[in-house]
């Protein structure tokens, strides 16, 4: 970081991309063998985890490419780096690799990323490791640039020859090593953990367990097989993006959910977010809105119909529907899993727009407090900024009693939307303005 005058400026590398991330991330394609030295690969990378991200530069140069990357960082004493890639608009979150999962479905991620993150990824019988195997989809590319893949002294050998040996175990295989940076890949089927003497560590999960629970589930040192489908596909069966946006993911049968219902909710939010930017045209300001999050997330619809405008999408799964998270990441978007009764786990004013489709009437139902989720609103929303609510007419009502006392009512519009498949029961769609609070305003 560079500060110059009142702002500060990130000049396009870290602490690793010493010639900037841009020619780091040419590297990586090249080591990779991609045609034109594009790390999308033709867009069949697209979604990435970058683990120990710093300030997010490598997500940040991903984004031309048509990849996105969710940034991972603890809350830190380095000048909280997460609050800062979130001010550059730059997908990121606040994590940690420790001793619970990270709250992502298995087989989510195309590609993980390390650089120079200071992971002791052999602690506890490799379970870190072993969490990204979990991420990983097959095939799916494991990079890591840091001392103990190059330096020759005694401990940085000793730990790349216990990884090696770890991994080797694991079935992953080496890609390729060079300079600083070492790239490894998973494998494709379940044929090499089959092949493995019996009592070889670590072990396969148990058949009942579920790889795609996450919240508040404890890490598991075991390798989490493909299913008999997968195995037999040799993949995810996905097609490159932007086509797998649209495409019905193989998954949906996972979940109960036909390739015609996923078609039809995909154009039902298509219009619905037609609607909401024609109510809030008068009032959005060009390039205003960039940090997004759909707090109730449910198959990626909402955020599969902002694909056209310059802006992110942070999904949210509620715990009731986590299940369906990997759907989300099957349509190359991104999210999480979290629990409203519980504050969401990001810096005050990150976000530009929150969208809450039914989520008060689900948290009302559950005994929490709609108040409570308002004041965690107003926490995460930054001033100038939109939530659309869109719930049925008591919860609308009620929420508006509060509008004048969060300031969310610089601009409020509320309109009956127009019945479809989706609506369960009649529902109101409320649109507010965050303000921004002066002085006066804080003596009062």
């Amino acid at each position: 970081m560079v500060v110059n005058g009142d702002k500060i400026n990130f000049p396009g590398g870290g602490t690793h991309f010493h010639d900037g991330a841009d020619k780091y991330i040419i590297a990586l394609a090249k080591m990779l063998k991609f045609s034109g030295d594009k790390l999308h690969n033709g867009g069949n990378i697209r979604n990435v985890l970058d683990v120990g991200c710093g300030v997010a530069s490598f997500g940040a140069y991903l984004l031309p490419l048509n990849i996105i990357a969710m940034s991972l960082a603890p809350n830190d004493v380095h000048e909280n780096q997460i609050q800062f890639a979130l001010e550059r608009g730059i997908p990121a979150t606040l994590g940690v690799l420790a001793t619970k999962r990270l709250p992502y479905p298995s087989r989510s991620f195309e590609l993980a990323h390390c650089s120079r993150c200071r992971i002791d990824w052999l602690q506890r019988d490799g379970i870190l490791l072993l969490e990204l195997d979990r991420l990983l989809r097959p095939g799916g590319y494991f990079v890591y640039s840091s001392p103990e893949a190059y330096a020759h002294d005694l401990e940085n050998r000793r730990i790349w020859n216990a990884m090696c040996n770890l991994l080797r175990r694991m079935c992953w295989r080496l890609v390729v090593k060079q300079d600083q940076t070492v790239i490894w890949a998973k494998p494709l089927t379940n044929s090499c953990y089959l092949k493995r003497e019996r009592g070889t560590l670590p072990p396969l999960c148990s058949s009942d367990d579920d790889p795609d629970a996450t919240w508040n589930v404890s890490m598991k040192a075991c390798i989490s097989p493909y299913s008999k489908k997968m195995h037999r596909e040799k993949g995810s069966g996905l097609v490159p993006w932007p086509q797998r946006l649209s495409a019905a993911p193989p998954r949906l049968e996972e979940i109960g959910v036909r390739r015609e219902e996923f078609q039809e909710d995909t154009s039902i939010w298509h219009f619905r977010v037609t609607e909401y930017w024609k109510q809030m045209k008068s009032v959005i300001q060009k390039n205003s809105i960039r940090n997004v999050m759909d707090m109730n997330s449910n198959l990626g619809g909402f955020a599969a119909a902002l694909s056209d405008k310059d802006v992110w999408v942070m999904n949210v799964a509620p715990v009731n529907a986590f299940a369906r998270l990997k759907i989300i990441y099957d349509r190359g978007l991104i999210g999480t899993v979290h629990d409203w009764c519980e504050a969401f786990s990001t810096y005050p004013r990150t976000y530009d727009l929150l969208h809450a489709w039914t989520l008060f009437s689900d948290i009302d139902e559950r005994g929490c407090g709609i108040e409570d989720l308002l004041i965690e609103m107003d926490r995460i929303l930054r001033p100038d900024g939109f939530v659309i609510i869109r719930d049925k007419p008591s919860t609308i009502n009620y929420i508006r009693k509060f509008l004048t006392a969060l300031r969310w009512d610089g601009w409020v519009s509320e309109v009956e939307p127009r019945v479809d498949a989706l609506s369960s029961t009649e529902e109101r769609v409320l649109i507010a303005r965050k303000k921004l609070w002066d002085d006066g305003i804080m003596k009062m």
